[in-house]
Formats: C-alpha cells, sequence, structure tokens
C-alpha cells in the first residue's frame, strides 16, 4: 500500500480552508471572539461540555472499546451503537479547536491520551474500526448501509485536520492514523477497487479537508468518487428507499435536499468541497439550487431542518408542522456546513442569514446554560410537558422532551462541542478588496490582505440584545480598503456611521451586503445599527400546518409562548389565541405580546358544517411575555408553541 507524507499545507486556523473562492475564511490565528452571547457558550463549552462528554465516553465505554480492541477483547465487551467510534473522533476534534483557540496543558494532555489509545487499535494496513473486522465480528465493509464505517473515518479526518491546523508538527500521530486509514480507503474504494458509497456520508468531507491540509490530491480524487457514484442506487433500498441515504439521484441531479437531513446536509458540503477543488462549475450550479429550494421549502423558521421523525428527513415542500419538527441539532450544523461553504464560494450574504438563523435557534437551543444537557431534537411547539431526564442514566433518543445528558446516539453533544470550539472561524472572510464581517460578536481581527497590508479592528457589542455594532479600527492603512458588513434580511431600516477625527456621518443601507472603502486610520469608528423592535411573522400560505398561526421575532431570535408564563393558572398554550392588533411590547428586557383564552368546549364531534375551532374566546386575559426559543424549557417542563393562533 502506498503510503502518504504528512507534509502540510499553509491554510486558515479553519474547519474549511478551500484552495479557491470568492471569499478566504479568517482562522482561530485571526479572529478571536472575546464575549457576549457567543464568547458565553464557548466559556462554558470550553470548562463543562468537553469534560462532560469526555465522561461519558468513558462511562459509556465507547473511548474503552478501543482498548478492548487492542487487548483481544472484541466484539463480547463492546459497548455503544456501531457508530460510537465517532463520538470520539468528533470529541477529538473538539478538543483540538479548543486548544487553538486558548492553549491549555490539561487538554493537550487528554487530547495526547486519547490519540494514544486510538491510534493502538488501528490495524497494520490502517484498518481502523472497533464494530468490525476482528474474530467474531462482522467482516470489514460487510454493511456498507448501516455499518458507518466510512463515516466514522471522515470524522477521524475531520479532527485530524484540526489539530494538523492548530498544532502543526504535533508528536501525537493523530494526522498518521488519519493518512494510513485515508490511504486504504483510496486502496479499497479508489478506481478499479470497490464501487460503493457508505450509507451515512461524511467521509467525503473528511477526505476533501485532509487531501487540502495534506497536499495529496488522491484524497480529493477519493472525495470526487464518492460525490459522484452517490445516486446510483448502490446501496441497498430500503423501507424508506433509497432516498434516505441519497442514493435515489445523482447529486448533480437533485433539486431539493431530501432523505435523512443530517446525511443530505454532509453530502452537499463535501459536494461543495470537491465542486470547489476541482473547478466543477456545473456540480456547484446544481448544489446553489439545492440550497435555494430546500431553503425556500424545506426549512423551519429556526433554521432547522428535518420534519420526520422515523426516518430524520426532510419532507416534501412546504411539509412543515411544527409539532412533528424533528429539526435535530446535527442537522442544523450539517446545514452550517453547507451553507458555510457556499459562502466561501460565492460571498453571498444569504448564505451568512441563514447561519445566523440556525446559530442563535438550534445550536444554542440544544445545550442547557451548563453545558452538560442536550437536545437532540428541536420541536416548535411541545403539547404536553417534558418529562425531566435523570441525569445518572443514558436516554433513547429524545424527540424534544426536555434536554437530557446523553443518548444511545449522542451524536450531537460532540457536535454541537466541536462548532462553538471552531467558532471564531465562522466570523469573518478576506478577499482581494479587503474584510468582510459576516457574524456579530464581540470580537479582535486582524489579518492580513493578499498584497500583504496588515488590517484589523475590534469589535464591540451586545448583540442581540441590542443592534448596535461598533467597529474600532487598529492601525492605519496605507491605501483604501473594504469592510463590508452585512445586513440581515429583517433588518430593514439599518443605519451605518462612520466617524473619524473630522466628523461623523450616517447612512442609511440596504439589506445585504453594505460595502465601506477607505484608508481606514487608527482610532476610525464604524457603527453599524440594526432595528430590533420585535415582529409578527407570517408562513407562506402553503405551509398549511401553521396556516392562520403567527410567529414572533426579536433580530435574529425567534421567540415562543411558554406555559410558564401564561396567566390565572393556564397550563396549555394550545388555550390561548394571539393578539396582533395590539402589536407587541418590549418591557423588563422581554417582548410581550396580548393573548386571549379559550374556553375548552370540546363537542362530540371535531367536525362540523360551519367553520369553527369548537372554543369561544373569553375575555382578553392581557399581555404575556414571551421567551426566546432557545431558551424555552430552563424553568422547568413546560408547553410550547412557536407559531400561535391568531384572534
Amino acid at each position: 500500500m502506498t503510503m502518504t507524507s504528512t507534509t502540510t499545507t499553509t491554510a486558515p486556523l479553519s474547519p474549511v480552508a478551500p484552495p479557491a473562492g470568492a471569499r478566504r475564511p479568517l482562522g482561530q490565528d485571526e479572529v478571536r471572539i472575546t464575549g457576549g452571547f457567543w464568547g458565553a457558550r464557548q466559556d462554558v463549552n470550553a470548562r463543562a461540555t468537553l469534560a462532560h462528554i469526555r465522561s461519558r465516553l468513558e462511562s459509556e465505554g465507547w473511548l474503552g472499546n478501543f482498548d478492548l480492541a487492542v487487548a483481544g477483547r472484541l466484539p463480547a465487551g463492546r459497548r455503544g451503537r456501531e457508530f460510537s467510534d465517532s463520538e470520539v473522533y468528533k470529541y477529538l476534534e473538539a478538543v483540538a479547536w479548543e486548544i487553538g483557540r486558548r492553549g491549555d496543558a490539561e487538554l493537550d494532555r487528554l487530547f495526547a491520551d486519547t490519540v494514544r489509545r486510538v491510534a493502538a487499535a488501528q490495524e497494520p494496513d490502517g484498518y481502523l474500526n472497533t464494530q468490525f473486522g476482528r474474530p467474531g465480528q462482522a467482516a470489514r465493509w460487510s454493511d456498507l448501509e448501516w455499518g458507518h464505517e466510512l463515516y466514522c473515518l471522515g470524522h477521524l479526518f475531520q479532527a485530524a485536520v484540526a489539530r494538523g491546523r492548530t498544532r502543526p508538527g504535533a508528536d501525537d500521530g493523530l494526522l498518521d492514523v488519519a493518512v494510513r486509514a485515508a490511504d486504504l480507503i483510496c486502496e479499497v474504494f479508489g478506481p478499479g477497487g470497490r464501487s460503493a458509497v457508505c450509507g451515512h456520508p461524511e467521509v467525503e468531507v473528511g477526505l476533501a479537508e485532509l487531501g487540502r491540509l495534506t497536499g495529496d490530491a488522491r484524497y480529493t480524487a477519493q472525495a470526487r468518487l464518492f460525490v459522484e457514484r452517490r445516486g446510483h442506487g448502490t446501496l441497498a433500498d430500503i423501507e424508506w428507499g433509497r432516498s434516505y441515504f441519497q442514493d435515489d439521484q445523482p447529486v448533480r441531479d437533485t433539486s431539493s435536499l431530501h432523505g435523512h437531513a443530517v446525511r443530505a446536509n454532509y453530502l452537499a458540503a463535501g459536494a461543495v468541497d470537491v465542486a470547489v477543488d476541482t473547478d466543477d462549475r456545473g456540480l456547484l450550479d446544481a448544489l446553489r439550487q439545492q440550497w435555494t429550494r430546500t431553503v425556500a421549502r424545506r426549512t423551519y423558521i429556526t433554521g432547522g431542518q428535518g420534519s420526520h421523525h422515523q426516518d430524520e428527513a426532510f419532507g416534501e415542500d412546504w411539509e412543515l408542522p411544527p409539532d412533528r419538527a424533528y429539526s435535530e441539532t446535527c442537522a442544523g450544523i450539517g446545514s452550517i456546513m453547507f451553507s458555510w461553504r457556499l459562502l466561501l464560494a460565492d460571498g453571498d450574504a444569504a448564505y451568512a442569514d441563514l447561519i445566523e438563523r440556525t446559530l442563535y435557534n438550534v445550536l444554542a437551543t440544544s445545550p442547557d446554560p451548563r453545558g452538560t444537557s442536550f437536545y437532540y431534537a428541536n420541536t416548535l411547539h411541545q403539547r404536553v410537558p417534558g418529562i425531566p431526564a435523570d441525569p445518572s442514566t443514558t436516554s433513547p433518543r429524545a424527540s424534544s422532551s426536555l434536554r437530557a445528558p446523553w443518548f444511545d446516539v449522542s451524536c450531537c453533544p460532540p457536535n454541537v462541542a466541536r462548532t462553538l470550539a471552531s467558532l471564531d472561524a465562522y466570523l469573518a472572510t478576506v478577499d482581494s478588496a479587503g474584510v468582510q464581517l459576516h457574524q456579530y460578536a464581540p470580537a479582535e481581527i486582524r489579518t492580513t490582505l493578499p498584497d500583504g497590508r496588515a488590517v484589523g479592528f475590534d469589535v464591540e457589542t451586545d448583540y442581540p440584545r441590542t443592534g448596535l455594532i461598533r467597529l474600532r479600527i487598529v492601525g492605519d492603512s496605507e491605501a483604501e480598503w473594504t469592510l463590508t458588513l452585512r445586513v440581515p434580511a429583517w433588518a430593514e431600516g439599518a443605519t451605518v456611521t462612520v466617524k473619524d477625527a473630522g466628523a461623523a456621518s450616517t447612512h442609511d443601507v440596504p439589506t445585504g451586503p453594505v460595502e465601506l472603502r477607505r484608508a481606514f486610520l487608527d482610532g476610525d469608528i464604524v457603527e453599524l445599527l440594526l432595528p430590533m423592535a420585535p415582529r409578527f411573522t407570517y408562513a407562506d400560505t402553503r405551509i398549511d400546518a401553521v396556516r392562520g398561526c403567527v410567529a414572533v421575532e426579536r433580530g435574529p431570535e425567534v421567540l415562543a409562548l411558554e406555559s410558564v408564563d401564561l396567566p390565572g393558572g393556564l397550563v396549555d398554550v394550545d388555550d390561548v389565541r394571539i393578539d396582533t392588533s395590539a402589536g407587541l411590547r418590549e418591557r423588563d428586557g422581554r417582548v410581550w405580546a396580548r393573548v386571549q383564552q379559550l374556553r375548552d368546549e370540546d363537542g362530540s364531534w371535531p367536525y362540523s358544517p360551519e367553520p369553527t375551532d369548537g372554543r369561544d374566546t373569553a375575555d382578553v386575559t392581557g399581555e404575556v411575555p414571551l421567551v426566546r426559543y432557545h431558551d424555552w424549557a430552563l424553568r422547568g417542563p413546560s408547553t410550547m408553541r412557536v407559531w400561535v393562533p391568531t384572534a
């Protein structure tokens, strides 16, 4: 078997580093979140979530599976599902990015210890999996539909990329482990090898980024092979059809994301990598169209994706029932991965808009404030109060009852952890003209333009509590450069003010990218003011599940009606209507809406010849405060709904 050198190429300290595209991402060495909404969540992630994940990987035996493999005690002692290896790799990736973000000697020790245990289980030819291939286990690659072998290795490759970029030359050996496994994949599944794909896309993303890190074009070529093979029926048919695996039609012939929502987004992200690295404009065009149609017809107001519980899948166009929203946390993260890659390729602000929506209303919703319990799925309508999870046990896969500390399928906690640890690298980009700021958080940004000029600024904001984002320029520029700010699609009426030593000027700006080109001087101030008044939002009438309902948003955050805030002892959010004629008010840091109570007077038959909901409207009960969706159920079990019927 051909071995590959682990010499790495120079790239941003970022999970995604394409060699071409409209934008180059700024990495962890160029952007540092310093506080605010996301800084607080990064701190919790570093302080509590990573330790919690490692503790569970140990107590559940998922990390110990590698030790059992070395000791020859598999399969009898193995614990966890067939894909449990991947959670160890996602944990490693999260730790690698966290070490890159702030440095931590103890984390580095734990990282090296984990790598040592994983590396010891690797077979001489590079194969690495604790579920297959040993005496008493199924043969290697014998269950590509459900075995997740290639999926697990994709996460291994992403962990190695994180380590290679944040600590190049580290002697822990993770990159060598990844390269040996990737070489085996190329040998087994490459040209002239087995023409097959994995039931769960992910290896495509991992191979593409590993190819970028190492400079080995074989990995990119193998990722392309996997993308091109998808959709030709190489996987066995199942009860939900091959669409579940995205194996029913070729990627470039697909009009919308479909099937299992996490699989679909991971495949799309890997396909963008392939299209960019091979300059396949036809494939990239197809992926743009899939993103556009999926956002327009198959995405919840939260940015969540996936409306089927049984197969964790997308529904058909407009099939977005709030009470059956699966909206898996991992699907939201996959959507961010897909959108970010398209943003780097095109520079379109619409991708950043969806990323922002998904960050605040899916990613931020999953973990509790302590960072030790999580939502797997993210419903938009909870009809009965949830049941608190036992903190000492592992929960079955949660269907949005209450956050739980761990699941039999615990893909979401380490996925949240790796995203938060690398979030600095999703804030800003650079091109030949200047710097583009896509997400707003207190931050320090220092970078170099392609012509060698150093530019920098500090971001001061408490967004999204308020809509003021202030940028303070650091250092004089010798010539003009362009600072581009994103005005979200919801922010009609935004203004930009530029203050320098001589004067201040304020201008109204449209939604989308706002470009400011000048020779900035040290101390210059740029202020973006986004209107943050709460607003009613109505759904397209083709989304029949919420016809006659309204949602409330404030800035990038979706709000919800939660039963603990209802007046008069009401416990059911389905007992009220919202009075849109009264408008919305902000008071005491909350958004308040006027509601009417409904009398519960069910008849013997829920149908009638006249339009009715079977209940009469009582007198107005007054105003109720709404909760930020990402904060729901933090005060105990409750009922909740995002879409509320109108009076």
